[in-house]
């Protein structure tokens, strides 16, 4: 079993072990007519909670445990697997547990917390209905600050719990509790304490460069302490304080070298923060970094591989081509594709790399001009066979996808091809 399917196979075994434990400490059958709907809505409830404090905990953004799930940026997927999950089985319990004439406190907060948790995840998984979209201003960082709100009502929701006519399952309440800590601790943590304990560092904007008529190279400088244990093709989360649309937390990957004094991120504006990023930043303005995060990193990889890169796509591969010095161990097969050749950057520094690298095979390859890469074109270039390949991909979501399974097809296996899910929505 690899080391990056254990954080799942443990949230998956976690969720049969509580149904479990209230299997195992049953409730006292008090003889009502309504016993087992109670029963099966403390299970889906109970349930549901073990969710939710997962989704909190993976939200604190926990280093250590990226290995556990393949990167941070699949922690993501899985948090957005188990948030939704949760959300789904809120209905289920509302749907179970009998309804009582008459209402004690915990109705109430059940009424609270249900409106508050269907309210942002229905945000989350459709942003542009019009009533949901007021909630949020139509922005990310109001969608952010909504999505801040979450740990109050699942504390209200577990409230709910104890406050109403449950039955007596000591032990498995007991059980769930656990995670109700959990979860508050990891929502307390990230919402209020995390600045005391996480490493937030304080750059300096010394560059601004535009190398083309959408793109931003930042160049930052730390003012004390830089970035510590980064490999190259990692990404960070950037904000930059000094102006109000700008002092938003987003993660863009580093396309500097480790071994760099400077720290590089090279944005392609397609959004609102990304399109201010290009108009508004400036050198000297302060920017606080927090990271490095990911495991995107070609160095541990077998002696073939191919690298594609699309668009903007192309960052944790600048890393990886600055952090070589003629030094390059594996045979590379680097295929950079964008729609039009304006398009390109740092063409110059990818064909240098390539001089002083006998064993990096660069592809720059126009759609608008040469067609589309192709399986094909690949297939052609490295000799027929791509089974005892790696597999680096970076780009657009449907390229990944169809390169992905079209790898899979010709008999590469699935941990052999590596991608970023950067989308942390």
């Amino acid at each position: 079993m690899r080391k990056s399917n254990l954080g799942n196979l443990i949230v998956i075994g976690l969720v049969f072990l509580n149904v479990l434990v209230w299997l195992v400490f049953p409730p006292i059958n008090d003889g009502s007519e309504t016993f087992l709907r109670k029963y099966a809505g403390e299970i889906i409830g109970s349930t549901n909670i073990v969710l939710m404090s997962i989704s909190l905990f993976l939200s604190a953004r926990p280093k250590w445990a990226e290995k556990y799930f393949g990167g941070l940026d699949k922690m993501y997927v899985t948090h957005r697997r188990v948030s939704t999950t949760a959300f789904l089985l809120i209905f289920a319990h509302v749907l179970t547990v009998p309804i009582s004439l008459t209402w004690r406190l915990g109705n109430y907060l059940a009424v609270i917390a249900f409106a508050g948790i269907v309210s942002i995840a229905l945000v989350s998984l459709a942003p542009r209905i019009p009533f949901l979209n007021k909630l949020t201003g139509g922005t990310y960082e109001g969608w952010k600050n909504l999505k801040k709100t979450i740990g109050i009502f699942f504390i209200l929701g577990f409230i709910h719990s104890l406050t109403v006519d449950a039955l007596n399952a000591i032990i498995a309440i007991s059980w769930t509790q656990i995670f109700f800590v959990i979860g508050t601790v990891s929502y307390l943590y990230t919402e209020i304490f995390g600045r005391f304990f996480k490493k937030y560092l304080p750059y300096t904007v010394e560059a601004v460069n535009h190398p083309n008529n959408s793109t931003t190279e930042i160049v930052m400088r730390a003012k004390k302490d830089s970035l510590q244990n980064q490999r190259a093709g990692q990404f960070l989360f950037v904000r930059f304080p000094s102006d109000r649309t700008l002092d938003e937390s987003h993660p863009f990957t580093i396309s500097s070298s480790p071994r760099a004094d400077l720290a590089r991120v090279t944005v392609k504006a397609s959004g609102d923060f990304t399109r201010a990023l290009f108009s508004t930043l400036k050198p000297g303005m302060d920017a606080v970094l927090e990271g490095p995060y990911g495991l995107f990193d070609y160095k541990t990889g077998g002696e073939k591989q191919i690298w594609i890169a699309g668009g903007i796509g192309l960052t944790p591969f600048l890393s990886f081509l600055r952090d070589m010095d003629g030094n390059l161990d594996r045979d590379v097969h680097f295929y950079y594709c964008v729609r039009h050749p304006e398009e390109i950057l740092f063409l110059d520094e990818l064909e240098s790399a390539a001089r002083k690298n006998p064993r990096l095979k660069l592809r720059v390859r126009c759609s608008s001009r040469d067609g589309s890469l192709t399986i094909e074109h690949i297939l052609a270039d490295v000799g027929g066979d791509v089974k005892g390949h790696h597999v680096y991909l970076c780009g657009p979501l449907p390229m990944t996808q169809a390169f992905e399974s079209k790898f899979l097809a010709l008999g590469v296996p699935r941990e052999r091809i590596h991608y970023e899910e950067f989308n942390f929505r």
